[in-house]
Formats: structure tokens, sequence, C-alpha cells
């Protein structure tokens, strides 16, 4: 097979706050001769999810950061262009994680079939994908939601936030959102099926929180910090769950947050309420809790009790834009850039 070329965004430089376009880079190169083993992708979808901002910084974490000059990473759904893998025939469609480029050589062994039958092929990065699993896993195994209680997610109407919701009310507990204005919110009761959904963005969003969970809340899903946070802690009661999925208000902090030192109460509520905070990255469940959530997950959509909304825009560079805008809440939904043609 001819040489082919890709077109790939590249970090050019480490952002200082909020990213710019000067931090990315947009490069063509040509890829090597497949070796026995590796296939060709084409990248049909690129997922962006806030997780890339801390992938961008040099600070210790979970992932060894990007370095400037390699190539955006991120989540894709991709064919197969050409294969040197048994198991991996050309033509097929994969799940990989060959980032920001337009064209990728990777191992067979690293990517997954998909069935394009079974469901859109986008949703292999949003719902049923690592988004989806995020809030499935760190849900169940973190929050435990029993019939009755209150489950309050940030961020709700992003692609773990809506699962983390929808997934409460299977369980048959009481799902409150939290989210960015009144579309989302009323997106997230008249669409998706929450009891009841705030608006942070208002003046009053304290006291519309309140009156939202009126015998507090035993279960809050943590995907964002910052003032959200200060307001749901008051409101937790004794023996509370609090999986720690992100924290997206911070990931372009250039400071400390100007006011008193909120850590003290905070733990001060740990205490005195007994409650349960756990971090966690979803690939530590993989092993135990990816079987069962591609089957749930698989089962509830067909219910129409899993729903999901994408927002979907056109062309590899147009991916930083839209990247910046999802660390400031601009998206509706699972963001993902759509690089080519399904077939």
């Amino acid at each position: 097979m001819s040489a082919v070329t890709s077109t790939r965004i590249v970090l050019a430089s480490r952002p200082d706050g909020d990213p710019t376009p000067d931090n990315f880079r947009t490069e063509t190169t040509e890829l090597p001769e497949l070796s026995d083993g590796q296939v060709l992708l084409r990248t049909v979808y690129l997922s962006l999810d806030p997780y890339m901002r801390g992938r961008m910084s040099a600070a210790e974490s979970y992932a060894d950061p990007v370095e400037v000059g390699d190539v955006m990473v991120g989540g894709t759904v991709a064919q197969v262009v050409e294969s040197r893998h048994p198991d991996v025939p050309a033509g097929s469609h994969v799940l990989a994680y060959s980032g920001w480029q337009t064209h990728a050589v990777a191992d067979g062994g690293t990517v997954r079939l998909l069935d394009p039958n079974r469901a859109p092929l986008s949703t292999a990065l949003g719902v049923l994908g690592m988004p989806g699993f995020t809030a499935y896993a760190g849900l169940l195994r973190i929050g435990r939601p029993q019939p009755g209680e209150t489950v309050v997610v940030a961020a709700a109407s992003g692609p773990v936030g809506s699962a983390v919701g929808q997934i409460a009310k299977i369980h048959g507990a009481r799902a409150v959102g939290i989210a960015g204005g009144a579309e989302k919110c009323a997106y997230l009761r008249d669409e998706l099926g929450f009891d009841a959904a705030v608006d942070h963005c208002v003046d009053d969003f304290r006291e519309q929180l309140a009156a939202a969970v009126p015998d507090g809340i035993d279960v809050y899903f943590e995907n964002v910090g910052g003032p959200v946070t200060a307001a749901v802690v008051p409101l937790l009661n004794t023996y509370a769950r609090i999986p720690v999925c992100g924290l997206v208000s911070q990931y372009n902090a250039t400071s400390a947050p100007e006011g008193p030192d909120r850590l003290p109460a905070f733990l001060g509520a740990v205490l005195t309420k007994s409650l349960t905070v756990r971090g966690f990255i979803q690939a530590e469940f993989v092993r135990d809790m990816h079987l069962d959530f591609q089957r749930d997950a698989a089962r509830w959509i067909a219910e129409g009790r899993l729903k999901c909304r994408e927002d979907v825009v056109d062309g590899l560079g147009n991916a930083p834009d839209a990247f910046a805008g999802l660390l400031r809440g601009r998206n509706f939904g699972k963001l993902v850039v759509r690089v080519g043609p399904e077939t």
C-alpha cells in the first residue's frame, strides 16, 4: 500500500489557565508501513473529555502528561484501512485510543471491535464507552444508592452526569441534577426523567438546591468542585457517599481560590457526618465491572431507560476550540468531533 499521510494536532505548549489556540499545532506526517500485528486506522470520531486538560499539564497526576510536540491523546472510533492482525479485519470499525489525528498505526491487540448494527458508532465514546462506564462504576461501587435515597450529581447534562442520574433512577433512588442554564435543566427533567434540576448560574442557587432535596443528600457524585460543592456539603446526610470523578471548575485555575480556607470545615463535615469520600479513575474497575456494564447499559438503552445526547463538531481542525468550550460548559451532551465519514 502506498504511504499514508496523517493530519494531527499536537501539544505546542503547556497552557497557563484556559487553553488557547497557541497551545496546539497542526502537522502532517507520513505514517510507517505496518508490521505484523499492526493495523492502519482512519479516525471517524474523536472524543473530547475534561481529563485532557490535566494531560496538557506537567503536574503530577494519575497518568503521564502529553509531552510538548506529541499528539494530543483521546479515545477514537476508527475504521481499519489495512490490517496485519488476524483478528481485526480491514473495513471493520474499532474503539481505539489514537488521539487527535486523521490516521494512525496501532497494535491490533489494543483496539476493540465495534458492531455498527448494535448501536450508533459514536456511542462507544459516550454512553456505551468510558463516560458511561465512569458513571456506572463510580455510582454503583462508591455511591451505592439505595431505593428512596437522594442522589445529586453535578455537571448533570454531560455524558457522565446524565448517566449517573438515570442509573440512580433505575436503582430506585431520587435523582437531582445540577447544570448550567434553564435549557439543560429542562432537558434533565423532561427528557431524562430527573426528579429535579437546579441551575447553578442563578443567584439563589443555594436556596433552590436546598428546596430540591428536602430530605438531604445521600450520594453526591462530584464532577465540578468549587461553589457547587460548597453549596452541597451542608445538605449532606449522615453516612453520605461522595464519589469524586472530576473537578472541572478548577482545571484552568492558576492560583488558589480567594476567601477563607474551606478545608477545615469540609473535614469537619467528613468527621461529624461520617462521610465516605473517594476519588476514582474508571480504569481501576474495568476488570471486575466492565462486562456487567456492557450488558446492563445495552439492555437499559434498548428499554429506553438510559438515554444520551451528543454534541457533534465537524472537522479535526475545530477540536481545539471545541475543547476550550468544553471546559467552560459550552457543550450540551457528549462532545465528539466527526473527523471523517463512517464508511
